[in-house]
């Protein structure tokens, strides 16, 4: 009969993956109860155990990638996945209530954190790197994109839904002389944006996207539609709908996947991003359905594998002496397994980065696309 690690052991073979072996990507156990918390909790514990110690490897982003691309995921049975599923189809997870809850439980963690880790403006989403080499340029870079992609000129009113610590705004301002209103239901963001945009023709709103009844030139929603949900996607559309000028341009900047799952990640729903839902291609467009055309879609995910191996980087580099005075090991743990993990979702091609860009009628002679 065999083993709980034997079975452990047979499933990493799929992937290349040794246990206790030498190569940078295998698995080091350093507790046996190991094998019988993966097969019980699957994903959840693959990460609350790197949490709790009882796993390492030199690589582990590579461990992950490797797991990830060899769909060790369809050896689980359909029981272990049926419950989450249907809780996730059927109820609305990203209810008025507890998007504020749950928003704040990721980015509210302290604005220490954020600025240690991200670029010099604080941007929380992918960069576009292209020949840049620093994080601050590709991080730029993907700001100006948007820009141009909206068509942004002086005087334009633009409003960011999920606004951050306003970086897409700030830089609205200062590089194209556009006004820009932004709501968040973050406190910590709306305090520190706030400080960081002193000067300049920016609005920070603690408020609810689904509360907007205003118009504006363009609108932009750069990594925030991530927390909308499947159950609220339409909605969400409607509101960009009603706030859009008719000639106006409205980019969806979000990280996409092509699976059909609406069971949420067990460990990332509990410790990093609760109440998340990734999109799929189709749900957007049916969301979108008459009220908009879709003019351009975009996807550069492997630059956001380049981008979390960055924001790793800062963390560390950041954590003793600093960062270790505020959070403990297990955060250490928890945060590297989160940036390593993502990064691996997007060099597996799990998990994509789409900008789309959206009219109402259609652009006059039509879009053209940039890149």
């Amino acid at each position: 009969m065999q083993t709980a690690a034997d079975i452990v052991r047979d499933l990493l073979a799929h992937a290349d993956i040794t246990l206790n072996g030498e190569r940078p990507w295998d698995m080091v156990v350093h507790n046996e109860q190991l094998y019988d918390r993966l097969l019980r909790d699957r994903a959840l514990a693959m990460g609350e155990a790197y949490m709790d110690g009882w796993w390492d490897s030199e690589d582990l982003g590579e461990t992950i990638r490797r797991i990830l691309s060899s769909n060790l995921e369809h050896a689980i049975s359909i029981r272990t996945l049926i419950l989450p599923a249907l809780k996730a189809r059927f109820t609305n997870r990203q209810s008025r209530s507890r998007a504020a809850k749950d928003v704040s439980s990721h980015y509210d963690r302290g604005n220490a954190l954020f600025t240690a880790m991200l670029d010099r403006r604080m941007t929380y989403s992918c960069a576009y790197w292209g020949e840049h080499e620093s994080l601050d340029a590709a991080q730029e870079a993907k700001l100006d994109l948007v820009c141009r992609k909206i068509g942004l000129q002086e005087g334009d009113r633009v409003l960011d839904i999920g606004c951050g610590w306003g970086s897409f705004m700030k830089f609205a301002a200062e590089r194209y002389g556009a006004q820009a209103v932004g709501v968040t239901l973050s406190k910590e963001q709306v305090s520190l944006g706030k400080e960081l945009c002193t000067g300049w023709p920016v609005e920070f709103r603690l408020q609810d996207y689904r509360e907007l009844d205003e118009k504006f030139d363009h609108i932009v929603s750069i990594g925030m539609v991530e927390h909308v949900g499947a159950a609220n996607f339409e909605s969400f559309m409607r509101v960009a709908e009603r706030c859009l000028k008719d000639n106006g341009l409205f980019l969806l900047h979000t990280i996409g996947t092509r699976s059909g799952r609406v069971d949420p990640d067990s460990w990332s729903d509990r410790y990093i991003f609760p109440g998340s839902h990734l999109p799929t291609a189709g749900e957007l467009v049916t969301a979108a359905g008459e009220r908009f055309i879709v003019e351009d879609w975009h996807n550069f995910g492997v630059d956001y594998a380049r981008t979390l191996d960055a924001w790793f980087d800062n963390f560390s580099a950041h954590w003793k002496g600093e960062l270790d005075a505020i959070y403990d090991e297990r955060f250490y743990r928890m945060w590297t397994y989160f940036l390593k993990s993502s990064a691996a979702s997007f060099r597996a091609r799990r998990n994509h980065v789409w900008q789309i860009v959206f009219s109402k009628r259609g652009v006059d002679g039509g879009y053209t696309a940039v890149r």
